[in-house]
Protein backbone atom coordinates (compact mmCIF):
# COMPACT_ATOMS: atom_id res chain seq x y z
CA UNK A 1 0.00 0.00 0.00
CA UNK A 2 2.68 2.32 0.89
CA UNK A 3 4.47 1.76 -2.41
CA UNK A 4 1.41 2.26 -4.12
CA UNK A 5 0.75 5.43 -2.56
CA UNK A 6 4.45 6.42 -3.01
CA UNK A 7 3.99 5.79 -7.17
CA UNK A 8 0.45 7.79 -6.88
CA UNK A 9 2.52 11.09 -4.96
CA UNK A 10 5.71 11.04 -7.36
CA UNK A 11 3.24 11.52 -10.10
CA UNK A 12 1.72 14.66 -9.13
CA UNK A 13 3.85 18.46 -8.70
CA UNK A 14 5.57 19.57 -6.58
CA UNK A 15 5.03 23.22 -4.53
CA UNK A 16 8.34 24.44 -6.13
CA UNK A 17 7.61 23.08 -9.61
CA UNK A 18 4.26 24.90 -9.37
CA UNK A 19 5.96 28.14 -8.37
CA UNK A 20 8.79 27.92 -11.36
CA UNK A 21 5.86 27.47 -13.97
CA UNK A 22 4.38 30.46 -12.35
CA UNK A 23 7.28 32.51 -12.55
CA UNK A 24 7.98 31.52 -16.27
CA UNK A 25 4.44 32.23 -17.19
CA UNK A 26 4.75 35.88 -15.76
CA UNK A 27 8.37 36.04 -17.55
CA UNK A 28 6.54 34.70 -21.57
CA UNK A 29 3.57 37.09 -20.34
CA UNK A 30 6.19 40.06 -19.60
CA UNK A 31 7.79 39.79 -22.81
CA UNK A 32 5.01 39.00 -24.65
CA UNK A 33 3.83 42.45 -23.56
CA UNK A 34 6.78 44.29 -24.05
CA UNK A 35 8.08 42.72 -27.22
CA UNK A 36 5.38 41.35 -28.90
CA UNK A 37 2.29 43.49 -28.29
CA UNK A 38 4.33 47.30 -29.72
CA UNK A 39 5.01 44.88 -33.05
CA UNK A 40 1.43 44.09 -33.62
CA UNK A 41 0.12 47.16 -32.73
CA UNK A 42 2.54 48.90 -35.38
CA UNK A 43 1.64 46.28 -37.76
CA UNK A 44 -2.16 47.08 -37.31
CA UNK A 45 -1.37 51.28 -37.47
CA UNK A 46 0.55 50.43 -40.30
CA UNK A 47 -2.40 48.49 -41.96
CA UNK A 48 -4.76 51.43 -40.81
CA UNK A 49 -2.76 54.22 -41.96
CA UNK A 50 -2.53 52.39 -45.26
CA UNK A 51 -6.19 52.14 -45.84
CA UNK A 52 -6.79 55.76 -44.64
CA UNK A 53 -3.63 56.81 -47.42
CA UNK A 54 -5.25 54.50 -50.10
CA UNK A 55 -8.83 55.83 -49.41
CA UNK A 56 -7.35 59.20 -49.84
CA UNK A 57 -5.81 58.97 -52.89
CA UNK A 58 -8.85 56.91 -54.16
CA UNK A 59 -11.47 60.05 -53.47
CA UNK A 60 -8.63 62.80 -54.66
CA UNK A 61 -7.50 61.05 -57.70
CA UNK A 62 -10.80 61.01 -58.82
CA UNK A 63 -11.59 64.82 -58.56
CA UNK A 64 -8.91 65.79 -60.29
CA UNK A 65 -10.06 63.36 -63.18
CA UNK A 66 -13.61 64.89 -62.96
CA UNK A 67 -11.88 68.80 -62.63
CA UNK A 68 -9.85 68.27 -66.09
CA UNK A 69 -13.44 67.58 -67.37
CA UNK A 70 -15.05 70.81 -66.52
CA UNK A 71 -16.42 73.24 -68.95
CA UNK A 72 -14.31 76.59 -68.95
CA UNK A 73 -15.08 79.07 -66.44
CA UNK A 74 -17.67 76.68 -64.84
CA UNK A 75 -15.71 76.40 -61.22
CA UNK A 76 -17.88 78.13 -58.60
CA UNK A 77 -16.21 77.88 -54.90
CA UNK A 78 -18.56 79.74 -51.91
CA UNK A 79 -16.01 78.66 -49.73
CA UNK A 80 -12.62 76.10 -48.81
CA UNK A 81 -15.07 73.36 -48.06
CA UNK A 82 -17.00 72.69 -51.35
CA UNK A 83 -16.67 73.89 -54.48
CA UNK A 84 -18.86 73.08 -57.63
CA UNK A 85 -18.44 72.73 -61.91
CA UNK A 86 -20.28 71.11 -64.94
CA UNK A 87 -18.34 68.58 -66.42
CA UNK A 88 -18.09 68.10 -69.87
CA UNK A 89 -18.34 64.75 -71.18
CA UNK A 90 -16.82 65.65 -74.52
CA UNK A 91 -16.13 68.36 -76.78
CA UNK A 92 -14.99 69.51 -80.17
CA UNK A 93 -15.03 72.10 -82.90
CA UNK A 94 -17.87 73.79 -84.84
CA UNK A 95 -18.02 75.26 -88.11
CA UNK A 96 -17.47 79.23 -88.25
CA UNK A 97 -18.40 79.83 -91.81
CA UNK A 98 -20.12 78.56 -94.72
CA UNK A 99 -17.93 76.14 -97.04
CA UNK A 100 -17.75 77.59 -100.35
CA UNK A 101 -16.43 74.09 -102.09
CA UNK A 102 -19.34 72.14 -100.66
CA UNK A 103 -23.14 72.49 -100.88
CA UNK A 104 -25.31 71.84 -97.70
CA UNK A 105 -22.97 73.25 -95.14
CA UNK A 106 -24.19 74.89 -91.68
CA UNK A 107 -21.89 77.41 -90.00
CA UNK A 108 -22.79 78.54 -86.34
CA UNK A 109 -24.33 82.28 -86.84
CA UNK A 110 -23.10 83.76 -83.66
CA UNK A 111 -24.86 87.10 -84.73
CA UNK A 112 -28.25 86.02 -83.90
CA UNK A 113 -30.44 82.78 -83.20
CA UNK A 114 -29.36 80.12 -84.59
CA UNK A 115 -30.70 76.35 -83.95
CA UNK A 116 -27.96 73.76 -85.77
CA UNK A 117 -24.70 73.49 -86.58
CA UNK A 118 -22.00 71.48 -88.00
CA UNK A 119 -19.27 69.36 -86.04
CA UNK A 120 -16.04 69.50 -87.81
CA UNK A 121 -14.18 66.91 -84.96
CA UNK A 122 -14.25 63.59 -84.25
CA UNK A 123 -16.65 62.81 -81.20
CA UNK A 124 -16.06 59.40 -78.65
CA UNK A 125 -19.85 59.22 -78.85
CA UNK A 126 -22.83 60.30 -79.99
CA UNK A 127 -24.78 63.67 -78.60
CA UNK A 128 -27.79 62.20 -76.63
CA UNK A 129 -31.04 64.33 -77.32
CA UNK A 130 -31.53 66.35 -73.85
CA UNK A 131 -27.74 67.01 -73.88
CA UNK A 132 -26.67 70.48 -73.42
CA UNK A 133 -24.12 72.10 -75.88
CA UNK A 134 -22.00 75.12 -74.16
CA UNK A 135 -19.96 77.67 -76.26
CA UNK A 136 -18.45 81.07 -75.35
CA UNK A 137 -18.49 80.11 -71.92
CA UNK A 138 -16.20 82.79 -70.32
CA UNK A 139 -18.21 83.62 -67.09
CA UNK A 140 -18.95 80.87 -64.64
CA UNK A 141 -22.86 81.90 -63.69
CA UNK A 142 -23.47 82.06 -67.89
CA UNK A 143 -23.54 78.11 -67.86
CA UNK A 144 -25.59 77.79 -65.23
CA UNK A 145 -28.07 80.35 -66.23
CA UNK A 146 -28.41 79.51 -69.78
CA UNK A 147 -26.87 82.37 -71.12
CA UNK A 148 -24.11 79.98 -72.84
CA UNK A 149 -25.79 76.25 -72.91
CA UNK A 150 -28.79 75.16 -75.13
CA UNK A 151 -30.54 71.63 -75.13
CA UNK A 152 -29.85 69.08 -78.23
CA UNK A 153 -32.76 68.13 -79.90
CA UNK A 154 -31.03 65.40 -82.18
CA UNK A 155 -27.58 64.53 -83.67
CA UNK A 156 -28.17 64.00 -87.23
CA UNK A 157 -24.88 62.11 -89.15
CA UNK A 158 -23.83 62.18 -92.82
CA UNK A 159 -25.13 62.21 -94.97
CA UNK A 160 -28.29 63.18 -94.15
CA UNK A 161 -26.76 66.93 -93.02
CA UNK A 162 -25.07 67.17 -96.67
CA UNK A 163 -22.32 64.26 -97.22
CA UNK A 164 -19.00 63.68 -95.35
CA UNK A 165 -17.47 66.63 -97.32
CA UNK A 166 -19.11 69.46 -94.73
CA UNK A 167 -18.04 67.74 -91.55
CA UNK A 168 -18.88 64.75 -88.98
CA UNK A 169 -22.62 65.40 -88.19
CA UNK A 170 -24.72 68.12 -87.46
CA UNK A 171 -25.99 69.48 -83.98
CA UNK A 172 -29.74 70.24 -83.76
CA UNK A 173 -31.02 72.55 -80.89
CA UNK A 174 -33.96 72.44 -79.36
CA UNK A 175 -34.67 76.21 -79.36
CA UNK A 176 -32.66 78.72 -81.41
CA UNK A 177 -30.27 80.37 -79.31
CA UNK A 178 -27.81 83.22 -79.82
CA UNK A 179 -24.05 82.23 -78.22
CA UNK A 180 -21.59 84.86 -77.57
CA UNK A 181 -18.76 84.81 -80.47
CA UNK A 182 -15.85 84.23 -77.97
CA UNK A 183 -13.35 82.13 -78.60
CA UNK A 184 -12.26 82.24 -81.98
CA UNK A 185 -10.95 78.58 -82.18
CA UNK A 186 -14.79 77.10 -82.32
CA UNK A 187 -15.02 74.88 -79.45
CA UNK A 188 -18.03 73.52 -78.01
CA UNK A 189 -18.82 71.10 -75.00
CA UNK A 190 -21.44 68.72 -74.62
CA UNK A 191 -23.06 68.15 -71.22
CA UNK A 192 -24.64 65.04 -70.14
CA UNK A 193 -28.01 65.92 -68.96
CA UNK A 194 -27.61 63.52 -66.16
CA UNK A 195 -24.79 65.30 -64.65
CA UNK A 196 -25.70 68.92 -65.40
CA UNK A 197 -23.25 70.20 -61.89
CA UNK A 198 -21.08 68.40 -59.53
CA UNK A 199 -20.39 69.39 -56.09
CA UNK A 200 -17.41 68.00 -54.28
CA UNK A 201 -18.30 68.77 -50.29
CA UNK A 202 -16.02 68.25 -47.31
CA UNK A 203 -18.91 67.72 -44.47
CA UNK A 204 -18.68 68.24 -40.73
CA UNK A 205 -15.22 67.86 -41.11
CA UNK A 206 -13.37 68.00 -37.65
CA UNK A 207 -12.20 65.13 -35.05
CA UNK A 208 -13.12 63.53 -31.66
CA UNK A 209 -11.34 61.04 -29.27
CA UNK A 210 -8.68 60.51 -32.13
CA UNK A 211 -11.71 60.00 -35.08
CA UNK A 212 -12.63 62.37 -38.22
CA UNK A 213 -15.86 62.90 -37.75
CA UNK A 214 -16.34 64.22 -41.66
CA UNK A 215 -17.08 63.27 -44.84
CA UNK A 216 -16.16 63.51 -48.67
CA UNK A 217 -19.40 63.94 -50.75
CA UNK A 218 -20.23 64.23 -54.40
CA UNK A 219 -23.28 65.73 -55.21
CA UNK A 220 -25.22 66.22 -58.58
CA UNK A 221 -27.90 68.36 -58.96
CA UNK A 222 -28.93 70.97 -61.58
CA UNK A 223 -28.48 73.91 -62.86
CA UNK A 224 -28.62 77.24 -60.53
CA UNK A 225 -28.04 80.26 -62.30
CA UNK A 226 -27.38 81.97 -58.80
CA UNK A 227 -23.57 81.49 -57.50
CA UNK A 228 -24.05 79.50 -54.48
CA UNK A 229 -23.59 81.24 -50.73
CA UNK A 230 -22.96 77.69 -49.48
CA UNK A 231 -21.97 74.16 -49.45
CA UNK A 232 -25.09 72.14 -50.24
CA UNK A 233 -24.61 70.64 -46.74
CA UNK A 234 -27.36 67.39 -47.47
CA UNK A 235 -27.33 64.55 -50.22
CA UNK A 236 -24.66 63.05 -52.04
CA UNK A 237 -22.21 59.79 -52.60
CA UNK A 238 -19.76 59.54 -49.94
CA UNK A 239 -15.94 59.24 -51.29
CA UNK A 240 -14.16 59.31 -47.72
CA UNK A 241 -14.83 58.78 -44.22
CA UNK A 242 -13.47 59.56 -40.87
CA UNK A 243 -12.36 62.97 -42.36
CA UNK A 244 -10.84 65.58 -39.97
CA UNK A 245 -10.18 68.61 -42.36
CA UNK A 246 -10.47 69.83 -45.94
CA UNK A 247 -9.25 73.07 -47.78
CA UNK A 248 -10.22 73.13 -51.35
CA UNK A 249 -8.55 76.48 -53.53
CA UNK A 250 -9.37 77.84 -56.89
CA UNK A 251 -7.34 80.22 -58.38
CA UNK A 252 -9.12 81.21 -62.05
CA UNK A 253 -6.18 83.21 -63.48
CA UNK A 254 -3.17 81.22 -62.62
CA UNK A 255 -1.93 81.06 -65.82
CA UNK A 256 -3.17 82.64 -69.28
CA UNK A 257 -5.06 80.26 -70.16
CA UNK A 258 -5.48 77.81 -67.07
CA UNK A 259 -7.39 78.07 -63.96
CA UNK A 260 -5.93 76.12 -60.99
CA UNK A 261 -7.90 74.31 -58.17
CA UNK A 262 -6.16 72.70 -54.66
CA UNK A 263 -7.44 69.85 -52.69
CA UNK A 264 -6.27 68.54 -49.85
CA UNK A 265 -7.91 65.97 -47.33
CA UNK A 266 -6.58 64.71 -43.98
CA UNK A 267 -8.12 61.49 -42.66
CA UNK A 268 -8.08 60.55 -39.44
CA UNK A 269 -8.62 56.86 -37.32
CA UNK A 270 -8.00 55.47 -34.11
CA UNK A 271 -5.07 57.93 -33.45
CA UNK A 272 -3.64 57.33 -37.26
CA UNK A 273 -3.70 60.70 -39.39
CA UNK A 274 -2.95 61.25 -42.93
CA UNK A 275 -3.30 63.91 -45.38
CA UNK A 276 -2.75 64.25 -48.84
CA UNK A 277 -2.84 67.01 -51.18
CA UNK A 278 -3.37 67.31 -54.94
CA UNK A 279 -3.67 70.38 -57.76
CA UNK A 280 -5.34 69.68 -61.21
CA UNK A 281 -5.03 72.96 -63.91
CA UNK A 282 -8.82 73.51 -65.49
CA UNK A 283 -8.59 74.85 -68.95
CA UNK A 284 -10.73 78.39 -69.24
CA UNK A 285 -10.38 78.91 -72.42
CA UNK A 286 -14.00 78.73 -73.63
Amino acid sequence: MMGRHGARSAGGFTLVELVMVIVITGIIAVSIAIFFRPAVESYFDSRRRADLSGTADTALRRMVREVRRAVPNSVRMPNDQCFEFVPSRMGGLYRQAVDIVNAGSDALDTTGPDDAFDVLSPLALAPAAGDFVVIGNQVADDVYSGATRAAIQQWQTPPAPGGDAVGVGRIRLAAATQFPAAYNGGRFFIVDQNERSVFFECRGAGEVGGEGTGELVRIVRDFNGAAPAACPGAGGVRLAGRVAACEFVYDPAATEQFGFVWMRVELLEAGERVALAFGVHVSNVP
